[in-house]
């Protein structure tokens, strides 16, 4: 603070004026310089500040100004303030004093703060020493326990190994079969592995488990304990078999709670004791195998109870069945006459998708519910799909195999002698269809599920299906072909009863092959596999029934193994066969009626049955059109008989002038008759409302079917329309300068239009 204040003091203070030659020496002193540089120096600067004042610049310039004079002035005014200088040194020479001892007692204070830090540095020095030593006493200390850390992992790790713990070997020898036991015995099998290592290991500080004091001894221990979790495993696997074998017992949770829950036991008896486990897999295949034969074949027994047509069809159940078996059926067995072949909702309830699972026979026994054999079938299917998925399931994940085979063969085999019984007395086609159906399905829900166990199953039973229905198929078509009027009874001009039967079979057997519904997976009890997005590459490989791809049981094949027909060829073609015996069969029908006319009706009415049922069925396809055409011409037909009938002679007229005129043109006019002609306009106008009357009578009569009678009157009207047209068209060429007299009495075609319309309202 002192030499502060005393610095400020020098600055306030005016400057005394000192010889210049004194300055010089203080200046060059203070710089350090030579005397002669530092009075060169001043000079220079000094010289520069007397020019850099204007006024001294220009009285120099101008010369006013007198420099002895103004030297002198400046000279008399440096003393001046010099002597001011030293006057005010002498008064402030007390606070000199002042701060001259200010800055020595700061001096004595300064001395004694060095002493004391220099003592703190030499005690400072004594202490780092002393850390030193405590941070290698750490260091050492710190080492130490980490060699006993890793010695002690490394043995606590090497004991987990080898030691059986007390609590485990308890567990072992008196605890329950749990989850708990479950875990002592990985844990010992694994100890047991570990015991018997003879490469050196991590754990065991680069020894060989083996070879150790402590392995040697634990491994007869290990082994003693490990035969008792055998023997102990053993006994608990054999209980829950023996449970299965228990009636009305559920099957599904003894797998899952009793024997999939411990699958890795099973895994430890196969590492273990190979025969063990070799043993339990016997005994569930024994046991299991059993049980499946026995509830399949109770099932059945049931289903067949549950049959609703085992009587229903016999060997004359044919389209063309004669009148009097006919009778016979409707009086003895009160049977609808086309029960058989009528499909209805069979197809609906067989292979609808939204209902998949099996029927519970007991309920439907008890409730009285009665299905035909194609739904029992489809039933049993699920049923047998639904086992084989779970059982596939289940060894895959328990015994780590496919048992297929021992499982189900006592089953399959059952199945297919009890199917093959039912077959050798089904004469329904439409059930045999059914059947052919279902197990496609089927085929490609298991393949959905990626189980090909059951396709040689699933050929086997087409291989008893398809040649049953092609030999019912057959009898149908046999019995087309044999029929005559004599077996059918009488024949008037109204639909035949063989021409519904014949319609409704086929119907029904259109609308089973154009069934196509999509393979969706029953509700099992266990999720059989991981499935792909919408179809899996097995399902989308897999043919159709009715595709040329399938292959019929029991056709020839070629080198490469492709079918040279398939088993839906076949059938279609018969189906085209039976569609033209039956178009055969009516035209022999018809000759028993004399006339060409009555034939024309016979043929009219029984072909618009068929189409009716086939538009009632709501079936299309090229049968649907033959028939369509088939109509189509026998009404032609019948429209030119029923004009012949009152307008036969101006038929023939127009018929034969017609050409007459077109091939000789305008000079054929003098070939015609005109009394001919007269006469014909006369008769013409005298009789043609009460021959349209009498047509709208015959028609009405003859055809049971309103809509086509309505048809067929509208097609007989406009023809007669088109032909008196024609006709008018003849006269009017004829004479075509001059009209005849009789031309007044021509009928206006408006006017018959107007009585065909209202004949047509009429109706």
């Amino acid at each position: 603070r002192c030499s502060c204040g005393l610095r400020l003091s020098f600055l306030t203070m005016e400057t005394p004026a000192l010889p210049s030659k004194n300055v010089e020496d203080a200046l060059a002193s203070s710089l350090n310089l030579p005397k002669e540089e530092s009075a060169a120096d001043q000079l220079s600067e000094d010289l520069a500040l007397f020019l850099s004042n204007p006024s001294l610049r220009a009285a120099l310039a101008d010369g006013s100004l007198d420099l002895a004079s103004y030297s002198s002035t400046v000279e008399e005014e440096l003393v001046e303030l010099e002597a001011k200088c030293i006057e005010n040194y002498r008064s402030k020479s007390s606070e000199i004093e002042m701060m001259h001892d200010d800055l020595l007692e700061c001096q004595t204070v300064l001395s004694s703060l060095r002493e004391m830090l220099l003592g703190f540095q030499a005690d400072l020095g004594g202490l780092s020493g002393e850390i030193r030593q405590l941070q290698e006493k750490s260091r050492t200390l710190d080492v130490q326990l980490k060699n006993r850390r890793e010695a002690e992992k490394g043995l606590r790790d090497f004991l987990t190994h080898i030691v059986v713990a007390p609590n485990l070997a308890q567990t072992i020898t008196s605890g329950t079969v749990n989850s708990t036991f479950l875990h002592a015995v990985q844990e010992l099998n694994q100890i047991h592995k570990d015991t018997r290592l003879t490469e050196p290991q991590d754990w065991s500080a680069s020894h060989s488990p083996g070879d150790t004091t402590a392995g040697m001894e634990m491994q007869a221990k290990v082994e003693t304990l490990r035969l008792l979790a055998i023997r102990r495993v053993r006994e608990y696997f054999l209980e829950q078999i023996a449970l299965l074998r228990r009636p009305q017992t559920n099957v599904r949770m003894i797998q899952v709670h009793g024997l999939l829950k411990y699958s890795a036991l099973q895994e430890f008896l196969h590492d273990a004791s190979p025969e063990i486990a070799t043993e339990i897999l016997n005994v569930y295949l024994e046991s299991m195998g059993k049980t499946l034969l026995q509830l399949f074949r109770t099932y059945q027994a049931q289903l067949l109870q549950l049959d609703t047509t085992k009587l229903a069809a016999t060997r004359q159940d044919v389209i063309a069945v004669e009148d009097s078996l006919l009778r016979d059926s409707l009086t003895t067995k009160a049977k609808k006459r086309v029960d058989l072949l009528f499909l209805g909702t069979r197809a609906a309830d067989c292979l609808d998708e939204a209902d998949p699972r099996p029927i519970l026979a007991h309920v439907a026994l008890a409730e009285g519910r009665r299905y035909p054999f194609e739904r029992l079938f489809r039933s049993l299917l699920g049923h047998l799909v639904d086992a084989v998925t779970n059982e596939h399931v289940f060894c895959r994940q328990f015994f780590k195999r496919d048992c297929f085979t021992p499982l189900f063969h006592g089953t399959l085999g059952v199945l297919l002698e009890q199917l093959e019984n039912y077959l050798f007395g089904c004469y329904d086609a439409l059930c045999l269809l059914l059947m052919i159906k279902v197990t496609h399905y089927y085929r490609r829900l298991t393949r959905s599920r990626k189980i090909a166990s059951l396709d040689n199953f699933f050929d086997q039973l087409a291989h008893l299906v398809w040649p049953r229905l092609k030999i019912v198929m057959d009898q149908h078509l046999r019995s087309l072909k044999q029929a005559t009027a004599a077996k059918l009874g009488g024949i008037d001009l109204q639909q035949h009863y063989v021409s519904r039967r014949f319609a409704e079979f086929c119907c029904s057997l259109l609308l089973i092959l154009h069934n196509k519904p999509q393979p969706q997976s029953p509700q099992s009890t266990v999720t059989p596999s991981r499935r792909t997005g919408n179809r899996s590459e097995n399902e989308k490989s897999l043919p159709n029934p009715f595709s040329p791809a399938t292959k019929t049981p029991g056709a020839a094949t070629d080198h490469d193994g492709s079918s040279q027909k398939s088993a839906g060829d076949m059938l279609l073609a018969d189906l085209s066969e039976m569609v033209e015996e039956f178009v055969m069969l009516l035209e022999r029908l018809s000759e028993q009626h004399s006339s060409q006319k009555n034939k024309t009706i016979f043929l009219i009415n029984n072909l618009d049955h068929v189409v009716c049922i086939f538009h009632e069925r709501r079936v299309v396809g090229k049968e649907f059109n033959c028939f369509v055409e088939l109509l189509m011409k026998q009404r032609e037909l019948f429209v030119e008989e029923e004009l012949l009938v009152g307008f036969s002679k101006m038929i023939a007229f127009v018929q034969q002038t017609e050409p007459h005129l077109t091939s000789k043109g305008a000079g054929a006019a003098t070939d015609v008759n005109v009394q001919v002609v007269e006469s014909l306009v006369m008769d013409f106008a005298s009789s043609w409302k009460s021959n349209i009357d009498q047509i709208n009578r015959d028609v009405l009569s003859y055809f049971s079917n309103f809509r086509n009678g309505m048809e067929i009157l509208k097609q007989v009207l406009t023809q007669l329309l088109l032909y008196y047209t024609r006709f008018q068209d003849i006269i009017r060429k004829v004479w075509r300068n001059k009209p005849p007299a009789f031309a007044k009495n021509l009928v206006n075609t408006t006017v018959i239009l107007n009585e065909i319309k209202k004949h047509a309202m009429a109706i």
